[in-house]
């Protein structure tokens, strides 16, 4: 949206002076406001985003500027959550303007988005690297564009993203990538998970945040099989699955095949230890980040 914005709004030589990107964490109210009621230079108009305007202090002085806009002047006011529409600023801005609310995908949509914002960029993306891509980062647009970019700078030339390329541009190899982890896993391999989580830990220049997301992965893994159960259950088509999963038909025999290993009680007690490994990770245990994950897999794995 805001990508949108900037390239209709402004031409690239009127952006120099007529264009502001502001952080409500950051700047102060009544400089925010100064630019928002500035006038252009040497164009039709200028443009104001504030992002995080949710988080800026005294952000109730933009009442004023609900009360008394600026014609000359676009301002985008982006919030992290959903504010309180019925109070001021939000409630007179809304008189002066228009709300757009952009939800975040379910989980079974990203590999599509993953998709369309690859062509869009000049480039396409095999459909394993997408369901890579799509469990490396979760629902995150922000994740995705980010790795994404940093693909398209990776591939250079290029004009077809493939599997080995997600691999090696997140700084990973191909015997030893959270990948491959999540297929021993599911293998209920317990020796391989522990030497790839080891490696994984090793070549991360922090553990913890290593750690957390190996426990975002395999917590997505765990809960595309939860969902095939259901989806057996009630006797959907493989096409359905898959598609519920957000996942190519093609690799939906994976996901099959690791939940003939995990019944009902093994996914209840994943789920449980995932959920143990994340409060433990975030500040909940003294343990290291090596032995949450030890633990996390001798629970899972060896039961």
């Amino acid at each position: 949206m805001q990508q949108t914005l900037l390239k209709h709004a402004l031409a690239p030589h009127e952006k120099d002076f007529n264009l502001d990107i502001l952080y409500g964490s950051e700047v102060e109210a009544q400089a925010a406001l100064g630019a928002c009621r500035s006038f252009p230079m040497m164009a039709e108009r200028r443009v104001v985003v504030i992002r995080d305007f949710d988080k800026m202090k005294e952000n109730g002085l933009f009442k004023a500027l609900g009360d008394q806009p600026n014609p000359a002047c676009v301002v985008f006011l982006v919030c992290a959550g959903k504010p309180n529409m019925s109070h001021h600023p939000y409630r007179a801005l809304k008189a002066a303007g228009r709300v757009v609310e952009f939800k975040e995908l379910y989980p079974n949509q990203v590999p599509r988005w993953i998709e369309v914002f690859a062509k869009e960029r000049g480039f396409a993306i095999e459909p394993k690297a997408i369901q890579m891509l799509s469990d490396y980062v979760g629902a995150s647009l922000t994740a995705v564009s980010a790795e994404l970019d940093k693909l398209s700078t990776f591939v250079g030339e290029r004009e077809v993203l493939t599997s080995e390329d997600v691999v090696q541009a997140s700084g990973q190899t191909r015997e030893h990538n959270v990948f491959e982890l999540q297929r021993v896993v599911g293998e209920k391999r317990y020796e391989a998970a522990l030497k790839i989580s080891e490696r994984l830990l090793q070549q991360s220049s922090s553990t913890g945040a290593e750690a957390n997301r190996i426990v975002s992965v395999l917590t997505s893994f765990f809960i595309k099989l939860w969902q095939l159960t259901g989806l057996q259950a009630r006797r959907a088509t493989d096409k359905e699955m898959a598609s519920t999963l957000g996942v190519s038909p093609y690799f939906l025999k994976d996901y099959l095949s690791s939940l003939r290993r995990f019944d009902k009680k093994a996914l209840d007690k994943a789920f449980s230890s995932l959920l143990a490994a994340d409060f433990e990770l975030k500040g909940g245990s003294q343990r290291s980040d090596r032995l949450i994950l030890d633990l996390l897999f001798r629970r899972i794995l060896k039961s």
